[in-house]
């Protein structure tokens, strides 16, 4: 454990797991298939050390949120309710996907918490025919590459206690923005936004951030060598199951042998994915209120929380 200062307390990964409440969360294996990413070995055992804990504090940041609402809605003679809005950041291929889907689940099953949403950024990338006129298909999911005001207005909207707000739908199939599908989000308690970037700060012709409108940010961290592997094991499974649909956008990388596939995955990685972790995604994780660190085999090795 390091002893020099720090925002952050560092909470090893037993003494993390004695802070699962006693009451269990219990999610079925069937519960497990359904959240967990390609190639995530998540288990019983991570569900219970480490993400029970976590929506228990989510849960209590939630309510403790509520509360003050409700105090300050009295103190000036009016209340509204305002949803608690969660960031979760992190690389592609690090594991935030199933990090939000884990935590909608288990958020829901909290009292004070039971309506809770999730909104991907994916559905806020420019159609594809935009990004291949601004010359940006290679830079797909570079922050330039995302309405970024879009975005903005849909958190604002749900944010400001609007009834009802629509999202765009974003097809991984299609790997693009289906036009006639929508994500609709009606008054949630809580609301997680996933998304690579989400955590940035606003830009040099903005006086906004969509970070600026989270109460809770956090960051999916691990070894950038560790997520170059699973990033082409993921591409492997890929290309051995979706990619062989032909509706879809990487059909063509169907017949690949697995040299060729992985020879592929390595310059998708190292062209794209890496320096857009490095320039844009890690430098986000110090505005986290939260990181997880990952190990080598996906599971949480220990947690890092702001201090109060």
């Amino acid at each position: 454990m390091s002893t020099q200062p720090s925002p952050f307390l560092e909470i090893g990964r037993e003494r993390w797991a004695e802070l699962a409440p006693s009451a269990t969360l219990d999610l079925t294996e069937g519960d497990l298939v359904r959240l967990r990413g390609l190639g995530e070995p998540l288990d019983a055992a991570e569900v219970h050390e480490v993400f029970t804990p976590l929506s228990r504090l989510l849960n209590l940041y939630a309510t403790g949120a509520s509360a003050l609402q409700r105090s300050t809605g009295q103190f000036l003679g009016g209340t509204q309710k305002v949803p608690f809005v969660i960031g979760v950041a992190g690389s592609v291929a690090v594991g935030k996907s199933t990090v939000a889907r884990l935590l909608r689940e288990l958020l829901s099953r909290w009292e004070g918490t039971p309506r809770v949403e999730l909104v991907t950024t994916d559905g806020f990338l420019f159609p594809n025919a935009e990004l291949e006129r601004r010359g940006l298909m290679a830079r797909k999911g570079f922050p330039e590459s995302y309405d970024r005001r879009a975005l903005l207005r849909f958190v604002s909207r749900v944010k400001s206690g609007v009834e009802e707000v629509r999202a765009p739908f974003y097809s991984h199939l299609n790997y693009d923005i289906v036009p006639s599908a929508e994500v609709v989000v009606r008054q949630p308690d809580v609301l997680i936004v996933e998304g690579l970037t989400v955590l940035q700060p606003p830009g040099p012709r903005s006086a906004l951030a969509i970070s600026d409108l989270f109460d809770f940010g956090i960051y999916v961290d691990a070894r950038t060598s560790d997520i170059a592997r699973w990033y082409e094991e993921r591409f492997l499974r890929l290309q051995r199951g979706a990619f062989a649909d032909p509706k879809s956008y990487f059909h063509r990388y169907a017949d690949l042998t697995e040299d060729q596939a992985r020879t592929r995955a390595r310059t998708i990685w190292s062209e794209i994915n890496e320096p857009n972790l490095v320039q844009n995604i890690l430098p986000t994780r110090s505005r986290a209120t939260l990181v997880l660190r990952k190990a080598g085999d996906h599971a949480v090795r220990d947690v890092l929380l702001r201090k109060l």
